[in-house]
């Protein structure tokens, strides 16, 4: 325990700080690509896959793409002043976020509270990297991803027991982020570099910025292990973008229904849209529990390996079970493949900033650290891409329904929620939904887009063990 004495209290607040807002982002999150495309009768938007895909897409890439200059802007102005204008932006915007349903309303929205997550992102790691020795920085860290991976698990466990409306999701969110303003009275900023005593203005910073962007691109190898690793991250945000659109849409939850209905009703209660179904975002959400369980385990085990070779291990496993997670209607299967996925991102995601110290120049270490943002920036842009038009085109149980009406030549009145018309041509076929799910699955064969997320996992896995054994040892 005597490590744990040598954190200074900011270290604590901050690492507190962290929990809440991981806390409020992924209560929204998670449950933010089924509120888009959702029934209007269960308070969804119904916009289309392709119209969800291109808003989470982009409007998250430029979440991580934001920070290089966020983080200027926190050095030059405070980390502490710029963390009150990061939670006054999260709140409103999740005050406001609710009250649009245009998408271009809702993209703007996102955009805006992109913003304050932007803002906020940079200035906590640097608080902890500030805060922490050559000797408490590994546990440090540490600490840090545990926080990330509660607020993860946490926060769409309390939201969802508000998604009888989802005004009052967002607002939760917001309840959550504001107690971070109380924890902000007892944060004491850690050392900055003083930047204000220069004549550079902020424009002259961003400059400076965007040059050393440019001698980054002049490094042809980093470049590539960047691209490389844009793969993975694309394959692995569909666990946001597009898992609990396909749970909801097209997997049998029945059986974990019955389970928690008969041992834990609590769990069936309140995590159930219906009787006989558990809530998608439920489903996903075991993807943090299994890290809460088993990252000091997985972290242990691959500790001593090569960062590549851990990435390429962690790579291959996680593409497997992204894979596996789209190829049943079959709840149980469909946990235990989320398992395999959170056990390859346990041994990969960590890795990337890890390999990142190693091969970054000693004097640009921080330059290159700062600028590991760029595969979340292009992944989250493929990743929508997939969540989007791919999916629409490919898995869509809405668009898949339109063509099933087509090809039978139904008559279906207009003006019908997602909900009514579903049951409407399941009544018109004589099936219950269930059955009608059923027959879409064996028609049209939905599960096939597993076949799209392997291929991009397995050319990322590919390309590192090329990486690897060829460009990696070139000087």
């Amino acid at each position: 325990m005597s490590i744990f004495s040598k954190f200074p209290r900011t270290f604590w607040v901050a690492n507190t700080i962290e929990l809440f807002e991981r806390w409020a982002w992924y209560g929204f999150f998670m449950l933010f690509a089924n509120y888009l495309t959702g029934s209007s009768d269960m308070g969804g938007l119904e916009f289309s896959q392709s119209q969800k895909g291109m808003l989470m897409g982009i409007g998250t890439a430029i979440l991580y793409f934001l920070p290089v200059l966020t983080g200027a802007i926190a050095d030059r102005y405070g980390y502490k002043r710029i963390l009150f204008l990061s939670f006054v932006i999260y709140m409103s915007a999740f005050i406001l976020l609710p009250m649009f349903s245009t998408f271009t309303g809702v993209f703007l929205m996102y955009l805006y509270l992109a913003i304050g997550a932007a803002l906020f992102k940079p200035i906590i790691q640097a608080t902890v990297a500030k805060t922490t020795t050559a000797e408490t920085s590994s546990i440090g860290f540490g600490i840090f991803y545990m926080m990330v991976n509660v607020g993860a698990f946490f926060g769409p466990m309390v939201t969802l027991l508000f998604k009888g409306s989802s005004h009052l999701v967002f607002y939760v969110s917001a309840g959550i982020i504001a107690l971070n303003f109380l924890l902000l009275l007892f944060y004491k900023e850690p050392g900055r570099e003083e930047k204000a005593k220069s004549n550079e203005s902020l424009l002259e910073t961003f400059g400076g910025i965007f040059r050393n962007m440019g001698s980054i691109l002049k490094d042809g190898k980093f470049i590539i292990f960047l691209l490389i690793v844009a793969g993975f991250w694309a394959m692995y945000h569909q666990l946001f973008f597009t898992l609990p659109v396909f749970v909801s849409q097209w997997v049998d939850t029945s059986v974990l229904y019955n389970f928690f209905n008969t041992y834990v009703p609590f769990i069936s209660e309140n995590y159930s849209p219906a009787p006989g179904v558990m809530d998608a975002e439920f489903i996903t959400n075991f993807d943090a529990f299994y890290i809460i369980l088993f990252q000091v385990l997985v972290s242990s085990i691959v500790m001593k390996m090569r960062p590549l070779h851990s990435m390429m291990t962690g790579f291959l496993v996680c593409s497997i079970g992204m894979a596996l997670t789209f190829m049943s209607q079959n709840v149980l299967f469909t946990t235990v493949a989320i398992l395999i996925f959170a056990l390859g991102e346990m041994a990969g995601s960590p890795k990337i900033s890890e390999y990142v110290g190693h091969i970054a120049p000693s004097d640009k270490k921080a330059l290159y650290m700062g600028y590991s943002f760029i595969p979340v920036f292009f992944g989250n842009l493929l990743a929508g891409v997939i969540s989007g038009v791919v999916y629409q085109k490919m898995s869509d149980k809405v668009e898949l329904t339109y063509r099933f009406v087509s090809e039978r030549e139904l008559d279906i009145q207009e003006g019908l929620s997602t909900n009514a018309y579903f049951e409407e041509v399941a009544r018109q076929v004589n099936l219950t939904p269930r059955e009608l799910t059923d027959t879409l699955w064996e028609m049209y064969s939905p599960s096939h887009i597993w076949m799209v997320l392997l291929a991009i996992g397995l050319i990322a896995v590919i390309s590192l063990f090329i990486y690897d054994r060829v460009i990696s040892k070139k000087n």
